[in-house]
């Protein structure tokens, strides 16, 4: 993506934040105030939205493949969401926005699967995540929902069943299992640095005033947090060999592809705290949280 369009997609990106900047603002001249502003919103985009769907209509008609297209460009698909004209079933676009988060699933040794949407809640089953790994835990809650939320706006809860096993599954509500993800602010930051990185290539780069360390292997980039388990030390200076990263101090090896795990005696135990990676809108993007505590 071009500089240029890419600084466009981000502008109209945060226009609802500041859409709702300005309504809120219009509470200062009163209720009255306030409720007109909201009703010339809506008439706008009632407007403007009905022209949308006839543009789309005649669009569709004349070539039907030019919907896809329309799913596949960001700023579009959300504006067609908008206004539910998005050509995807909700289910659709649930099962397509998990199909883009199941190779960082994997890299944590887990997966996710789709068991069905009914009436706006959204049911899934973990299976083979990182248990060991609280942090890892966070992380991949907070990527899941994160996509769903964002393929599927109109989803009003999450619901996560237990993995499979011999005794019957019971139903974890959304709330219990993402408490965690709910009580700490996340950030988006794009990184299209992360981009450039070739194979076994590692590099550092300073993201929302934090230094992460990002690694490619093969097709996938990993990221973590700059600290290494067994000595406490920065992991500037780290090389790949394989999968297998080795801190510049104290030669302790972590497995990027597998969560960050520890592969030598000393650190078996020990893993490297992994930051979300997700493309959003053609951008490498890394979820930036404050401090998980682990008990």
């Amino acid at each position: 993506m071009a500089p240029t369009a890419a600084r466009d997609d981000e502008r109209w990106r945060t226009a609802g934040d500041r859409i709702q900047t300005l309504l809120d603002a219009s509470a200062a001249g009163g209720t009255v105030a306030r409720e007109r502003a909201e009703q010339l919103v809506r008439e706008i985009t009632d407007l403007y939205g009905a022209a949308l769907e006839r543009m789309l209509g005649a669009a569709v008609t004349a070539n039907p493949e030019l919907a896809e297209d329309f799913a596949a460009d960001g700023l579009v698909a959300s504006l067609l969401l908008v206004h539910g004209l998005h050509p995807h079933t909700v289910e659709q676009r649930v099962s397509a926005a998990l199909d883009g988060v199941r190779p960082y699933l994997g890299s944590h040794g887990g997966d996710v699967s789709l068991l069905g949407v009914a009436d706006g809640v959204v049911s899934l089953r973990f299976q083979g995540s990182c248990r060991s790994c609280p942090s890892s835990a966070v992380t991949l809650e907070l990527a899941v929902q994160d996509a769903i939320r964002a393929a599927a706006p109109e989803v009003s809860d999450i619901e996560v069943l237990a993995a499979e096993t011999d005794s019957p599954a019971a139903v974890i509500p959304a709330d219990a299992l993402l408490s965690r993800v709910h009580a700490h602010t996340t950030t988006w930051c794009g990184v299209p640095e992360l981009a450039g990185l070739s194979d076994a290539e590692v590099g550092g780069f300073r993201v929302a005033g934090m230094t992460v360390l990002a690694c490619r292997v093969g097709a996938e980039v990993f990221a973590y947090h700059d600290r290494c388990p067994g000595c406490s030390g920065s992991l500037a200076g780290a090389r790949l060999s394989g999968a297998v990263l080795r801190c510049p101090h104290c030669a302790a090896g972590y497995d990027v592809v597998l969560a960050g795990a520890g592969v030598d005696a000393g650190v078996a135990d020990g893993h490297l705290e992994p930051i979300p990676l997700l493309e959003r809108d053609g951008v490498l993007s890394m979820a930036v949280t404050p401090a998980v505590e682990v008990a």
